[in-house]
C-alpha cells in the first residue's frame, strides 16, 4: 500500500516543471504511506506520483506503471489479490514490464471497460490511470473504500486526486472523499458507480441459508489471499473473536509460500501477533490467552493515559477526522502502529469489518426484525470508509504499517451478505449458538479458539484497550472547553457543530490544520449509540437519550440476551 497523487486537466501554457515541483512537494505530505521509494509521471496532460510502500514485489514494481509502449501509466495504493487469476484470463497480449500485482489493471484496461474490469478485481485500492494516446484519465477506489482516495479542483480548473485530504486541502476549495465503488473518467467528466450486489437489498437474501462450513470455507480463502507479501507480516490481536479468527486462520498458512501454491517454505514461518492497551486492559489479557493458544509470537504493548494524549494532535493530522469514536480508536493503534514498524513488520492483517457484515455492535441487539437488521448491515458497510477503515488505514499507515482486511474480501462478502439476517440476529433466551452477537461466526469456528475467546463478548478496541482511556478523554476534555464554548460549538463550527466537550476538543485540533467548510464536510455527524448509524436510534426509546459511540452505553443488552 502507498499513496498516489495526481493533476489531470492541464493545459497548452502549464509551467509543466512548476506544476511537477509542486506536486512532488504535496505528495511528499504523505509520504510517511510510501517511505520506500518515490516515482513521477509527467506528460502535457496529466502528473501523476507515487509514494511506495514496497510488499509486493519490492526489488521492482516501482510506480507508476508504465506499458510497454510508454501510453499508459497508473498509480496504485493497494493490492490486486486476485492478480495471478486475472493474468490468466487475459484474451489480449500484454507485455508485463514488473512483478507487481498492480500492473494487471494496465493490462485489463487495454482490453475491457472501466465499468466491467472493476467488478473483477479483488482487492482494495485506489488508483489514477493516465491514457496518453486517447488524453484520458481513470480515477477508481474499490468497493468498500478501505483505500482512502479525495479529489478536488485547484484555482484554475485542474483536477487534483490523492490518497489523503492534506496533499490538496491548501488548493482545492472542493475537496472531498472520492466515493467508494465508483470510478470516474476525465475525457467525459463522468462519474459512475460500478459496485453494485443483489444483497443490498434485503429481498434478494430473504430466506437463504449459508452452512457453517461455507462460510468458514469462505473466511478461510480470504486470509490466505490476503497473505500474498514479499515482506516480514503479522496480525493485530485484540484478543476479540474478529482479529482472534484472522490470527487463528493465519496461523494454519503462515509456514507456506501462498505466492508459490504453498510449495515452498515461507520466508518468515513464525507468525507475530500485536496488541495495545493500558495497564490491565482486557485486550491485552484476552489477547495473551488467544496469542498462547495459536503459538504466534505475541507482542503485548502497554501505554499510558499520557502517551495516549500527546499523540492526539498528531493522530487527528494523519486520520483527517474529528469523528469521536474513531479519534478514540485510533490513538491506541497508531501507538501500537510504531511499535510494529520498529520491529520491521510492514503489513498486518485485521479484523475490521465482522461487526458490519455480522452485526456485532451491540445495540444490533434491539433490531426489530430481520428487514432493518439487514439494512441496518447495509448502512454500516456504506459508512466503513468513513469510519473503521479510515481509521485502520490511516493510523497504521502513519508509519508505513500496511493493514489487510479479510473480513471485507470480496469474495467473502459475497457468501456472508447473502445470507437471510434473520441467521445472524440474537435469540433471546437460547442457549445455543444465536445466545450472542456473531453467534452464526461463533458456530462456523468452533474448536479454532478457546472457549473463552471465541465467546468473548464484543468489545470496541477503544473500550477494550482499558476503560480509563474513554473516561480521561472526556475528563480532560471536560478541562479544556468550557460551558460557555459548548453552547456556542454552532458558531463556530456551523458545519456538524460538535454536542459534547469531548467532540469540541477534537473538532478544535482538526480544525487547525484542516480549516476549510470543505474539509468539515468530509466528516459525516449524526448522533450515533455504540456504533450505530442515526437510523437505528429509533429501535429503542432509551437510545436517544444516552446517545455516546461507546459500546459501554449499551452494555446492558448482553446480559438481557441471556435472560429466559
Amino acid at each position: 500500500m502507498c499513496s498516489i497523487f495526481g493533476i489531470f486537466g492541464l493545459q497548452p501554457g502549464d509551467d509543466l516543471q512548476a506544476l511537477r515541483r509542486q506536486a512532488l512537494d504535496l505528495s511528499q505530505r504523505q509520504r510517511h504511506r510510501g517511505p520506500d521509494w518515490s516515482g513521477v509521471y509527467v506528460d502535457d496532460g496529466a502528473i501523476l506520483v507515487h509514494e511506495r510502500l514496497a510488499i509486493v514485489d519490492p526489488a521492482g514494481g516501482s510506480q507508476p506503471l508504465l506499458s510497454e509502449d510508454g501510453q499508459l501509466a497508473l498509480a496504485v495504493n493497494g493490492e490486486i489479490y486476485n492478480h495471478r487469476a486475472l493474468k490468466d484470463e487475459l484474451t489480449r497480449p500484454y507485455a508485463f514490464q514488473t512483478a507487481s500485482d498492480c500492473e494487471v489493471i494496465n493490462a485489463l484496461y487495454v482490453e475491457d471497460q472501466p465499468a466491467s474490469f472493476l467488478n473483477r478485481l479483488n482487492g482494495i485500492f485506489a488508483f489514477a490511470l493516465w491514457d496518453k494516446a486517447k488524453g484520458r484519465g481513470i480515477i477508481a477506489r474499490d468497493p468498500i473504500g478501505v483505500c482512502p482516495l479525495y479529489w478536488g479542483h485547484d484555482r484554475e480548473g485542474r483536477l487534483r486526486v490523492a490518497s489523503e485530504m492534506k496533499s490538496l486541502v491548501d488548493d482545492c476549495a472542493d475537496v472531498a472523499q472520492f466515493p467508494p465503488g465508483h470510478w470516474y473518467d476525465t475525457a467525459t467528466g463522468t462519474l459512475a458507480k460500478y459496485y453494485e450486489r443483489p444483497w443490498r437489498k434485503y429481498e434478494a437474501v430473504e430466506g437463504v441459508e449459508v452452512s457453517p462450513q461455507e462460510l468458514r470455507e469462505a473466511f478461510e480463502a480470504a486470509v490466505h489471499r490476503q497473505l500474498m507479501t514479499d515482506v516480514p507480516y503479522g496480525v493485530l490481536l485484540s484478543g476479540g473473536l474478529d482479529s482472534s479468527l484472522v490470527a487463528a486462520v493465519a496461523a494454519r498458512y503462515a509456514r507456506h509460500r501462498i505466492e508459490d501454491g504453498d510449495r515452498t517454505e515461507a520466508w518468515w514461518p513464525r507468525l507475530h501477533s500485536f496488541a495495545i492497551g493500558l495497564e490491565g486492559s482486557p485486550d491485552l489479557a484476552a489477547a495473551k490467552i488467544a496469542a498462547e493458544a495459536l503459538g504466534t509470537v505475541h507482542h503485548g504493548f502497554e501505554y499510558t493515559f499520557e502517551e495516549g494524549l500527546d499523540a492526539l494532535p498528531e493522530v487527528i493530522r494523519h486520520i483527517e477526522t474529528y469523528d469521536v469514536t474513531t479519534i478514540r480508536a485510533s490513538t491506541p493503534m497508531f501507538l501500537l502502529a510504531r511499535r510494529i514498524k520498529a520491529m520491521g513488520v510492514k503489513m498486518v492483517l485485521s479484523g475490521e469489518g465482522s461487526d458490519e457484515v455480522f452485526g456485532g455492535y451491540l445495540y444490533f441487539h434491539k433490531a426489530p426484525n430481520a428487514r432493518e437488521f439487514h439494512e441496518e448491515l447495509v448502512r454500516k458497510l456504506d459508512a466503513l470508509n468513513n469510519f473503521d477503515c479510515l481509521r485502520a488505514n490511516k493510523s497504521m499507515m502513519a508509519w508505513g504499517v500496511e493493514p489487510r482486511v479479510p473480513f471485507l474480501d470480496r469474495e467473502f462478502l459475497e457468501v456472508a451478505m447473502r445470507m437471510d439476517a434473520s441467521h445472524k440476529m440474537v435469540r433471546k433466551g437460547s442457549d445455543g449458538a444465536q445466545r450472542m452477537e456473531k453467534g452464526v461466526l461463533r458456530q462456523a469456528f468452533d474448536g479454532y479458539l478457546p472457549e473463552q475467546i471465541l465467546w468473548r463478548q464484543k468489545e470496541q478496541f477503544s473500550d477494550g484497550v482499558g476503560y480509563g482511556w474513554i473516561d480521561g478523554l472526556k475528563a480532560h476534555a471536560e478541562a479544556q472547553v468550557s460551558d460557555r464554548e459548548l453552547a456556542a460549538a454552532d458558531k463556530r463550527f456551523p458545519v456538524n457543530p460538535p454536542q459534547t466537550k469531548e467532540a469540541y476538543f477534537y473538532r478544535s485540533v482538526f480544525e487547525r490544520f484542516y480549516p476549510t467548510p470543505a474539509a468539515a464536510e468530509t466528516v459525516p455527524g449524526g448522533k450515533s449509540i455504540a456504533c450505530s448509524s442515526p437510523a437505528a436510534i429509533a429501535w429503542d426509546a432509551s437510545f436517544a437519550k444516552m446517545a455516546d459511540p461507546s459500546g459501554r452505553a449499551v452494555a446492558g443488552v448482553h446480559e438481557a440476551a441471556h435472560a429466559p
